[in-house]
Order: C-alpha cells, then sequence, then structure tokens
C-alpha cells in the first residue's frame, strides 16, 4: 500500500491597496502620532480563481512536508503562472470596524498592525516575539472555543510597518501565522474533484424528482453530480446569507440526496452516528491539487477542540467568471495530527528575492496629483472587470482614437463619457462659438466661454476635457465640414477642408457623427466606409432619437467560409435607409427648424448609449464586423450584452426599439458605385457631389430607381371591382 502523501497548502500573498497607505499615513500624522501601539485592522480575502482539477497540468510543490524548514514556510506549494496566487488585500476599510465586508464573496479576517517610529525600529523588532505573540492568541482562542464559535480568529494575521512620509515610502512585512502539528498533515487519498466526490456517493440514489433514464453509467454519475453541485451551491448561499462567518463550515449529505450546512461550532452534535464528518472552508487557492493558507489553522481546531484524526475537507471555489460556477472545488481526505502544548509557527510572507524579507511600497512617484488621477480615474473600469467582465479588453478601448464631429450638445455628452470608459485620444471638431445658449446645455462650456464673442467650440470642449482629466490627449479642431447642397467658396478652400477631414478620419479609429444636419454627415460616412473606419451615429429629434453604428464594407474576414453557411447580414449606414441624396436643409426654414428642438434630457440619453456601443464593438471579437444581435445571452453577442445595429428611441413612450436595417446597394454614400468612384476619382468626385446632390443620385443609381417608379403603369379592373362589391 502506498505511502499517504504530504498535505501542502499555498501561502498567502499580500496585496495593498494605495488607499490602505494613504489612511495610514493620515492615521500616523493626526491620531497615532509617537504612539507604535500595536492597532486592530482587518483584511479580508475571496474565492481562488481556480479552474477545474487537471492532474495532467496540476502543478508540483516546491517541497515537501507541513514542518518548518530552513526558509521557516516548508509545506508551501509552488503556483503555475497561469492561475491567480491566493491573495489577502487590505485597503481604507481594513481601518473600519466591519462585521460584514460590504461585498459579500470576500471574507474579513483580523489583523494586528504594529507601525514603528524609525527605519531602525523597523528592522530592531523581536519578529519572532512578534510572531509568537500572534500565534498565542490564535491557539487560545482554539482551546478556550472561541475560534468554533468565530472561525474568522483562525486566520490571525500581522504586519509591521514604518512609514517615512518624507520621501512617501512605506516599508512592511505581513505574517500570516499558521500552526505546526507535531506530524505533517497526510492526503489519505488523492485530491479529487468535488463533482467526482459526490456524484459517485450518490451513484444509485436519483434525486427527488430526476427520471432516470439508460443513458450509461459515466454520462450518468457525471449528470447527477453537477445536479447535486447546485444543490450544494444553493445550502451554500443560504448559509452565507445568515452565518457571521460563511468562509468555515460543516457539510453532510441527506437522505434525499440533498445537503446541509451548518457553523462549525455545531461539530459534536451535527454528524450522525457512522457519518464523514466533513468541514468545508472558502478556499482562496487556485491550485489543482493544494489548498489555501486558511486551512492550516482550521485543521488544527478540529484536531484540539474535538481530537479528530480524520477528516473529509471540501475546498469551495467561486469562479469568477461565474458565480454559481463551483466544479473547480476540490476535495482532500485528511490524516491529522496532534498539536504541542505550545505549539511553533510559520508564516513570515517571502520577499521578491523568494526569501523571507520585508518589502518596500514607494508612493512618491503617486503623489503628484496628476498621477494620482491616472491611477484612480479607471478604478471603477478595473472593478468592473475583476468580477462583473473578466473579458472585457479595457486595454482595446483605452486606445482607441475617437474623432467627435461636432462639439455640440451630443459631442460634449460623448466626450465626457469617452472618458468615462478609459478613451485617452479624442479629437473634436466644429467650425462654431460658444453661444449664450450653449452651457446649459453642453456640459464642457462655462459662461465665460460666451464672452467677446465666444470661444471657438472645439478648442474650448478640448480645453474643458484637460482641466476634467490632465492625462487625456485631446484636440479641438475648427474645421468646416463640406455639405452637399450647400454653397461653395472656392475648390481651393473645399479640397483643402476635404484633405483636413481624410487626414483626420485616416488618423483615428472610430469616427462619432453628431453634427446638427443630415447632409454634414454624409462626407463623413463616405470616407470612413471607404478607410473601414468605426463610424456611429447619434442624431435627436423632439423626443426621439437614433443611435447606430455603420455596416463595414468591403470582404468581412469573418464571414462563415463553409458551402451552405448563412453569411452575416451586411449593415446599413445613415444614408441606406433613404431614396433621395442629401441637400441643404437649413435653407429657407425658421429659427426652430434650423436648430435642433429636443427635450433637454434626451442628448445624454443618446450620447450615453452611442458610447455603450463602441464598447461593446470593441469587446467583441468580430469588432466593428460584429453581426447585428438584439438580444443578450445568445451566441454572438458582446461581452456587455446585445450587438444591436441601431437603437431607436422615444421619450414620449419611454421605450427603445432595435432595428437591424440592410445596406442599400444605391445609397449615396457607402454603396460600391460611390466608394469605386471616390477611389478612382477622389476629390473632384466629392466636390461634383457637394456642388449636385441630383448627382449623387445619378451615380448611385437612386435616379434610376426614382424614374422606374415614375413609369410604373397600373391598370385597374373597374368591373372586377363592382362585382366585389
Amino acid at each position: 500500500m502506498a505511502e499517504p502523501t504530504l498535505l501542502q497548502f499555498e501561502p498567502f500573498q499580500s496585496a495593498i491597496e494605495a488607499t490602505f497607505w494613504h489612511t495610514l499615513g493620515n492615521n500616523k500624522i493626526n491620531v497615532y502620532k509617537l504612539d507604535d501601539a500595536t492597532v486592530p485592522i482587518q483584511g479580508f480575502y475571496s474565492s481562488g480563481d481556480a479552474f477545474p482539477l487537471d492532474r495532467a497540468g496540476s502543478s508540483q510543490p516546491a517541497s515537501a512536508g507541513g514542518g518548518a524548514g530552513a526558509a521557516g514556510t516548508a509545506g508551501a506549494a509552488a503556483a503555475p503562472q497561469d492561475v491567480l496566487p491566493a491573495r489577502l488585500c487590505v485597503n481604507a476599510t481594513s481601518f473600519s470596524k466591519l462585521k460584514r465586508q460590504i461585498n459579500s464573496r470576500e471574507f474579513l479576517v483580523p489583523g494586528t498592525l504594529k507601525n514603528t517610529n524609525t527605519i531602525e525600529e523597523f528592522k530592531a523588532v523581536d519578529k519572532n516575539s512578534l510572531l509568537k505573540t500572534i500565534t498565542l492568541e490564535i491557539w487560545q482562542d482554539i482551546l478556550s472555543g472561541a475560534a468554533a464559535q468565530d472561525p474568522r480568529l483562525l486566520g490571525r494575521f500581522l504586519l509591521l510597518t514604518f512609514a517615512d512620509l518624507k520621501k512617501y515610502k512605506f516599508y512592511y512585512w505581513f505574517a500570516f501565522p499558521a500552526i505546526l502539528p507535531l506530524e505533517p498533515f497526510k492526503l489519505e487519498t488523492p485530491v479529487r474533484p468535488l463533482a467526482e466526490v459526490y456524484g459517485a456517493e450518490s451513484h444509485g440514489k436519483p434525486m427527488a424528482g430526476m427520471v432516470a433514464f439508460m443513458w450509461g453509467d459515466k454520462l450518468t454519475r457525471s449528470f447527477m453530480a453537477y445536479g447535486q453541485l447546485d444543490r450544494l451551491r444553493s445550502e451554500y448561499e443560504r448559509f452565507r446569507a445568515v452565518s457571521v462567518s460563511p468562509g468555515f463550515f460543516l457539510l453532510k449529505t441527506l437522505e434525499n440526496g440533498g445537503f446541509a450546512i451548518a457553523d462549525v461550532a455545531e461539530f459534536g452534535t451535527f454528524f450522525g452516528e457512522g457519518q464523514k464528518q466533513t468541514i468545508g472552508f472558502v478556499d482562496p487557492s487556485g491550485l489543482s491539487e493544494n489548498p489555501g493558507w486558511p486551512l492550516r489553522n482550521f485543521l488544527a481546531l478540529v484536531a484540539t477542540q474535538w481530537f479528530a484524526r480524520s477528516v473529509r475537507v471540501v475546498c469551495y471555489r467561486e469562479s469568477s467568471r461565474r458565480r454559481d460556477d463551483i466544479s473547480a472545488s476540490i476535495v482532500l481526505d485528511v490524516q491529522l495530527s496532534a498539536f504541542a502544548d505550545e505549539p511553533k509557527s510559520v508564516g513570515w510572507e517571502k520577499g521578491v528575492q523568494g526569501k523571507p524579507s520585508p518589502r518596500v511600497a514607494d508612493l512618491a512617484p503617486l503623489m503628484d496629483p496628476t498621477r494620482l488621477a491616472e491611477t484612480a480615474v479607471d478604478l471603477n473600469l478595473k472593478l468592473m472587470r475583476w468580477r462583473i467582465l473578466p473579458e472585457l479588453q479595457l486595454d482595446r478601448i483605452s486606445q482607441t482614437k475617437c474623432l467627435l464631429l461636432g462639439a455640440g450638445t451630443l459631442g460634449c455628452y460623448v466626450a465626457r463619457i469617452l472618458m468615462a470608459w478609459g478613451v485617452r485620444n479624442i479629437t473634436l471638431v466644429d467650425n462654431g462659438k460658444v453661444s449664450f445658449s450653449n452651457p446649459v446645455r453642453q456640459p464642457l462650456f462655462k459662461f465665460a466661454d460666451c464672452l467677446d464673442g465666444g470661444k471657438p467650440k472645439a478648442i474650448a470642449a478640448a480645453a474643458a476635457l484637460k482641466e476634467v482629466f490632465p492625462g487625456v490627449n485631446a484636440v479641438g479642431c475648427e474645421l468646416s465640414i463640406p455639405m452637399p447642397g450647400h454653397s461653395i467658396q472656392s475648390a481651393d478652400v473645399i479640397k483643402k477642408n476635404i484633405a483636413a477631414l481624410e487626414d483626420l478620419v485616416r488618423a483615428h479609429d472610430a469616427v462619432f457623427l453628431l453634427t446638427d444636419s443630415r447632409e454634414s454627415r454624409w462626407l463623413p460616412t463616405l470616407l470612413g466606409a471607404s478607410m473601414g473606419k468605426i463610424v456611429l451615429n447619434a442624431a435627436l429629434g423632439f423626443d426621439t432619437f437614433l443611435v447606430m453604428r455603420h455596416g463595414m464594407r468591403g470582404t468581412n474576414p469573418f464571414a462563415a467560409s463553409a458551402e451552405g453557411s448563412d453569411s452575416p447580414v451586411s449593415l446599413g449606414c445613415y444614408f441606406c435607409t433613404d431614396v433621395v441624396a442629401p441637400t441643404d436643409s437649413l435653407a429657407d426654414r425658421t429659427l426652430d427648424q434650423q436648430c435642433t428642438v429636443t427635450r433637454p434630457g434626451l442628448s445624454g440619453i443618446a450620447s450615453a448609449l452611442v458610447v455603450e456601443l463602441l464598447s461593446s464593438i470593441l469587446s467583441h471579437p468580430q469588432g466593428a464586423w460584429a453581426p447585428a444581435v438584439n438580444e443578450t445571452g445568445v451566441p454572438g453577442n458582446s461581452v456587455l450584452g446585445a450587438m444591436p445595429h441601431q437603437i431607436r428611441g422615444s421619450l414620449g413612450q419611454f421605450t427603445n426599439l432595435l432595428v437591424v436595417a440592410q445596406a442599400f446597394d444605391k445609397c449615396p454614400a457607402c454603396s460600391a458605385r460611390v466608394l469605386d468612384l471616390y477611389a478612382r476619382n477622389g476629390h473632384d468626385f466629392v466636390l461634383k457631389g457637394l456642388a449636385s446632390p441630383k448627382y449623387l443620385e445619378e451615380v448611385s443609381g437612386l435616379a434610376e430607381l426614382h424614374s422606374a417608379g415614375d413609369t410604373l403603369d397600373v391598370e385597374w379592373d373597374d368591373d372586377d371591382d363592382d362585382d366585389a362589391m
């Protein structure tokens, strides 16, 4: 018979947010002063971002045994590079007295902070004595039963610090005390996945209401196992909601195939006669063979308080990608050992060299307000990716260069929301001045911008963005966008403007059409389609809006290649649903007809949606070629949800309608004929189109379509109509 394997654990690694150091510095100056007495703090950890058990790819332990080695942390397992380490975190809230962590997926542990007054004191502190003090506190909690009532006490940690506030450097050293048994803990059986253990034990005991099919032994067990996991998870969620210390629990199976979970304090009465004593804990480790550090002292409690010599351990792990996925959890059958009356411990954290040593956090670069802003502005986005949307493409979004054509109401709102999404390169184009009617509706302008005839809108908007966040690369460009049907001063002037607009579109990745007339969107649509850019539109009515993305032109690199496969719908542009070319919409119009008169809240809604649409595009595997998918949870959508083509909204009814419109082969802005003429003739073609919208209708085929409609001859049979009456 093979010798039992020594049980090894993954140690904690400290994770300190900058807010912790800022709070410590403030407390040092205003509260602690020269007092170096220990202070209670709190840390927290969460379930490891684990992967399902894979013995072929599992990590190999760094060393064997559960006793103290030369480095003082023998028995720790080496983490593979593709698994996040088990982390104990501290931040500004660590100084508060929380009874439960605000995020229910995180688990509090008490700690002790000792902040020294000088670097010499930090170096000279008797670290063995400090570790022994914390260890004895844990041991007394085990002997007294306090740890059984509140198992969080088992995770006590120590943080030794020195705050050099002149240089904004913080020296620190964590200790996570683990009580050592007289003999190392051993595994009685190999580590197994949770589904395998409870699938095998539930075989032959179908769950209530489950119909037994003749599927074959393995498939039946697999189905039942994952059904069992769901029942176990549901029971644990119930327990989590009511327990003071949900990170540790007792587990047993019921006659009906379900589970019961209880607090650790019920160990003596919870299990029936002959029933396997099973304990569980939320495991911060993501390793396939090794549990996390909190289990060490938990086993010490079970062995000492209830004299257990063998237990089953459920290492409960939740996926950060799907909270209802616990399939990566593992099960251990552990042979326990006795402890000395005054046991020894290990636990000082290793430094960057892999040996127990202190570390230093240099916050000097962060003290500059601009640098502080750079670390803080994207916090919300990073938190989104932590647990809710790990697949979110934040780097792709932040690196996208955005061109905003129009710096009015839509342009101002879109620019602000782009910054909130982490976009750092924004160019605004407008030829207008800030007027006294603008600041209340356009949030990047102030009253002072209206004085002396008004500042150029694009330049003032770019400057305002830098005032909001100095790290943004915001540029304002005064430019008149050439428009079909409008008067043209000279061919040289218009060619200069066309060339400038071409350069701008070419230099950016995404183009937002936010101007206040239909015809001003024609040339940017043409250029965007020709250069393969992401083009997004936002247009307003009185209480209605349109937000849309233009379809890409050319060969779709993601189109199905297999014969007989459905080809993706080629999505239309802003002009694909029209049967007339754009022309001057402002001539012979009253003031209210020339201005975009809308309900005040409409522009903010449309602006938010068009930026969210860009984020969905950039987070989609197919990017701008993503097909239109209007339902969340459907394959092909973005990690952010649906991937609409058009969003048509109404404030009058407070409704949104998602519409898909195909590309029009006679579109005056993006059809193959128009794009080909632009590619061959360049500015000459554009000049003709600007001078005469009729020309655009002729070359695109719209004129031919109109002619066919005018000559359509319909014959009516009056006799038949009379007979039908």
